[in-house]
């Protein structure tokens, strides 16, 4: 029978696994984690100040016109949806299936979920223009009468979608920490250390009582997890696809956006996971290069997916007979936007085919590159989704570009600063790494340990 490769390399003993995972909670972080937490509050702050020139002043300031009605806000939006999907996946499906590589990754992926949706959660509502009339949203009685919320615009899903998603992530992720919150809890000499873990620990005492109601719940919350990761990025694409717009009224999206979304979120995965191995040593025992060449191949059959579904656009538009479909998606290779669309295609299609090659596929630095270009090709996909199919109208004369802005160019880089505070916030006060999960695979594929 074929030996399977180590999960944990280093011959770790248990001990050596609770010091290892939680050693960086409890020291104070290197130079690269405040450099990067100073670059990260730094785009924040100018994120927060933009947001509010915007909203005081108007979104006029962004490239939203006469004919290109959605922007930057939508198309960042489902973009940081999208991120948010590798963590569910990693964590709750191959947990049904008992996937044991998913344990060095799957806390972390998680957190990036978590934080992903968060980060996405802000744009709708600031799309819309009058951000403090959002709780229109919300069908409860009130004074307007009879003027209620329209429960056929998709717009709506997305807030329950989003909410329900964000929620179960929130709750999943959470519940996955207990145990590991009780552990820095007792290891804490810091009154104030222990109280605070004392709390997120919700009174564990690793009795088998506790053990068998955490597995339960766990399971379940996997079993919830598992068909949100489909519905909500096939409701994200409903705001296109119920439209009789050219170019966004097609039946394709929903598998088309479920596909993208996996693709950028195991991206973002994959950069984060390099970072996380680059700042904390340590963990380049847990996160092994075997967990990463998995994920890059995740990347390499989503890209092919997603490429599948560029060609099939084309094929749908030629073969329905409307000369305006056609017109949408040639005018998206040709147009004014081609550039765009060929960032998209090389990005998405093109630059994962080198994970063919098992070296490049084991390659931190190729992998790095790679899942960059992945992230920057899923973007321009939402540009040129959005952006191409509204430009150019059924008249000439409402034809129009769309008048990209600072505003646009700042609301969009201070969303990853946003991002990225809370990841390493949560590298600096959470374990990263499940001691709980990776201690049952310690002996997987050493010597005797399993097959």
């Amino acid at each position: 029978m074929m030996k399977r490769n180590q999960l944990v390399l280093g011959h770790k003993s248990l001990a050596d696994v609770t010091n290892d995972i939680v050693g960086p909670t409890e020291t104070i972080p290197g130079k690269g984690w405040a450099a990067l937490m100073l670059s990260a509050n730094t785009l924040f702050l100018a994120y927060i100040i933009t947001i509010a020139i915007v909203i005081s002043t108007g979104i006029g300031l962004l490239g939203v016109n006469h004919p290109v009605g959605w922007g930057t806000m939508i198309v960042t939006f489902v973009f940081w949806i999208g991120i948010g999907h590798a963590g569910t996946l990693i964590s709750a499906i191959l947990f049904l299936f008992r996937q044991k590589w998913r344990t060095s990754v799957a806390r972390t992926a998680e957190a990036m979920t978590v934080f992903a949706v968060m980060t996405a959660g802000i744009f709708p509502l600031i799309h819309t223009g009058r951000p403090w009339l959002d709780y229109w949203l919300f069908p409860y009685p009130n004074q307007r009468g009879p003027l209620w919320t329209n429960f056929r615009s998709p717009l709506l899903w997305d807030v329950f979608a989003v909410s329900t998603y964000a929620t179960v992530s929130m709750v999943f992720w959470y519940i996955g920490m207990v145990p590991d919150f009780a552990t820095i809890r007792d290891r804490a000499t810091n009154k104030v250390r222990k109280i605070a873990y004392g709390a997120l620990s919700l009174g564990w005492r690793g009795r088998a009582k506790d053990w068998s109601h955490y597995e339960m719940l766990y399971l379940l919350l996997a079993g919830l997890s598992t068909p949100l990761v489909l519905s909500v990025h096939t409701i994200v694409s409903f705001d296109f696809a119920v439209s009789n717009l050219p170019g966004w009224h097609t039946t394709i999206f929903p598998p088309y956006f479920v596909a993208g979304a996996i693709f950028s979120g195991f991206g973002m995965v994959v950069t984060l996971m390099t970072l996380v191995r680059m700042g904390f040593p340590v963990f380049k025992d847990y996160i092994t290069i075997d967990h990463m060449e998995v994920m890059n191949k995740i990347i390499m059959a989503t890209g092919l997916m997603v490429g599948y579904a560029y060609a099939s656009e084309f094929f749908i538009a030629w073969y329905s007979g409307n000369m305006y479909e056609r017109f949408a998606f040639i005018n998206r290779a040709t147009g004014p936007y081609w550039w765009a669309y060929w960032i998209m295609v090389s990005c998405n299609v093109l630059s994962p085919q080198i994970f063919w090659v098992k070296r490049f596929r084991r390659s931190i630095p190729v992998m790095f590159v790679v899942s960059i270009f992945v992230n920057i090709g899923m973007w321009f996909e939402r540009f040129v989704i959005t952006v191409t199919s509204l430009h150019r109208d059924f008249l000439p004369a409402n034809w129009g570009q769309y008048q990209w802005s600072v505003f646009d160019t700042m609301i969009l880089c201070g969303s990853f600063g946003m991002f990225l505070t809370l990841f390493l916030l949560y590298l600096r006060l959470f374990p990263a790494v499940s001691i709980a999960e990776i201690k049952p695979v310690l002996n997987v594929g050493q010597e005797g340990g399993g097959h």
